[in-house]
């Protein structure tokens, strides 16, 4: 049985924003909690009034958005308009309050996505691998888990009244996705096939589960991304891919039971069932546009049976959620920004960037500053750099053109000191150059290619098949562990500044909209 808590018990009043306001520090097993306050951090920030309170809120994650990518994005964006591009702005780099977020899980210096996202979506920091569940738990272990889930806010949105929702470009069980409504000990349990023995056993429930059983208000209203395989039965062969069947061992069709669950709902998994979906009839929309992550944004077009975009997902999303007068919560993830990395296509990673920055756009558009608190963030950076002092407009994903004595352009490429040109942005550590005919993803089919073993004088370095140098050989580039943007803007965006804890993400959307999570953590089941 759904739970909906009186609103009068869990809304505060109206507030001042500051960092003082925010809650005391909690601890988990008695060990630090890793806020901002149990670091001091609200000692160095000023008195940010502002009364209003917001309605609605909205979290956009670029996942592996560090700055160097934010910079790169934007410098691409402006030159495929034509200008020298670094003038440029991304949409969300025009919110007037900016911050910097440390992003170290509990156990590991550089962070992984699902111990990030848990520290934005439940106000602590745990570790690497784990899914809104204390520091406490031993990863993958289900016994250790049970009576340490973290209450996230999306639950305490559903348990106020609100709307909610998720988007992403990935599989909805993938690690940030799942942060805001699973609690798991182990990112990897997607589906009930990856649960071992033990986790069986002790009643733990795969990621996808979670989400049709959601316990909290009328359930998510949106659901959209990729992973059909995760909601359909291995007797069941998938829609679009036609020789693959689902992987669950239950024999669940998960999407049929979202129909069923709710009133007014609808599952749709191409593009034209999408454009179909009339948001004042449908009140629980469930997407599954893959049968693993969705397309990068510059394949989409290729795409079987068609998928929506980034930007017209959270769209659609922010139609069928606002029909709820007490508001809504939107979390929006531009996830495969991440995967581009990993493979070290810096070209996918910077085109999905700028389509997150259009979603970003659309969201603006469709609400009200005054009553909507729009976050955009990333869950952690990677080893992506930029450097060699190209001259001013030089192409983003070119070689590198130096300006001579005089500081004008050189007439050729600049050389380094084993003779050959070299680009402007490369990786760090990863699997080196390639250049491939098809998408960032098969770089994964051949062999690491690191150091400087390849003249690239007359290769495509803007070419979308072509994949950075990389100085350590690795079987895939890893997350960078530098500090990453947090941009924001309406009601209580003030109180982001300065350097934060990753967990001021959800004290502010908490405090901002006015929610009472004490009363909640301490009266749910």
């Amino acid at each position: 049985m759904k739970k909906v808590y009186p609103v009068t018990s869990l809304v505060t009043g109206l507030f001042v924003l500051s960092l003082a306001a925010l809650p005391p520090a909690a601890t988990a097993g008695g060990m630090r909690s890793y806020r901002d306050d149990a670091n001091g951090v609200k000692k160095s920030g000023k008195l940010r009034a502002d009364h209003r309170r917001a309605r609605n809120v909205i979290l956009f994650v670029g996942d592996g958005m560090g700055i160097s990518t934010v910079t790169a994005a934007r410098i691409l964006e402006g030159q495929l308009r034509g200008e020298n591009g670094e003038e440029n702005l991304l949409e969300f780099e025009t919110l007037p309050n900016v911050a910097l977020s440390k992003t170290y899980n509990t156990n590991q210096q550089v962070p992984d996505s699902a111990g990030t996202m848990t520290a934005m979506m439940t106000g602590e920091k745990s570790k690497a691998g784990v899914i809104s569940v204390d520091q406490t738990v031993t990863r993958g272990d289900c016994a250790s888990a049970k009576g340490h889930e973290l209450l996230t806010f999306l639950e305490e949105a559903e348990m106020v009244g609100k709307s909610t929702g998720v988007v992403t470009t990935t599989r909805l069980t993938h690690a940030t996705p799942a942060a805001t409504y699973a609690h798991v000990p182990e990112r990897n349990w997607e589906d009930d096939h990856d649960l071992p023995a033990e986790a069986v056993t002790n009643g733990c429930k795969d990621i996808a589960r979670q989400l049709i059983e959601f316990p909290y208000g009328n359930g998510l209203e949106v659901a959209m991304g990729g992973g059909r395989r995760n909601f359909l039965p291995r007797s069941e062969a998938d829609p679009e891919e036609t020789s693959k069947t689902g992987e669950r061992d239950d024999n669940r069709n998960l999407s049929k039971e979202w129909v069923s669950d709710y009133p007014n709902a609808a599952f749709v998994w191409n593009q034209a069932q999408f454009d179909a979906i009339d948001p004042a009839k449908v009140d629980h929309l469930l997407g599954l546009f893959n049968r693993s992550h969705m397309q990068y944004e510059y394949d989409r077009p290729n795409d079987i049976a068609g998928e929506p975009s980034l930007a017209q997902m959270t769209a659609k999303s922010i139609e069928i959620l606002r029909k709820n007068k007490k508001g809504f919560f939107l979390m929006v993830e531009g996830g495969r920004i991440d995967h581009a990395h990993h493979a070290g296509n810096a070209f996918r990673a910077l085109t999905d960037t700028i389509e997150f920055a259009k979603a970003v756009k659309t969201a603006r558009e469709m609400t009200d500053n005054d009553d909507t608190l729009i976050i955009v963030t990333a869950d952690h950076s990677h080893v992506f750099t930029m450097g060699g002092y190209p001259t001013r407009g030089n192409p983003i994903l070119g070689k590198v053109i130096g300006n001579d004595s005089s500081g004008n352009p050189e007439p050729g490429y600049k050389l380094a000191k084993d003779g050959m040109p070299f680009t402007t942005v490369e990786y760090q550590n990863g699997r080196g150059f390639a250049f491939l005919a098809t998408g960032g993803d098969t770089h994964y089919g051949v062999p690491i290619n690191t150091g400087r073993v390849t003249d690239l004088t007359d290769i495509d370095t803007e070419d979308q098949g072509f994949h950075q140098e990389a100085l350590v050989p690795l079987s895939s580039e890893t997350h960078a562990g530098e500090d990453v943007a947090i941009y924001s803007g309406g009601p209580g965006s003030r109180m982001f500044h300065g350097v934060q804890e990753q967990t001021i993400v959800y004290d502010v959307m908490d405090k901002a909209a006015g929610i009472n999570h004490e009363f909640l953590r301490k009266n749910r089941e």
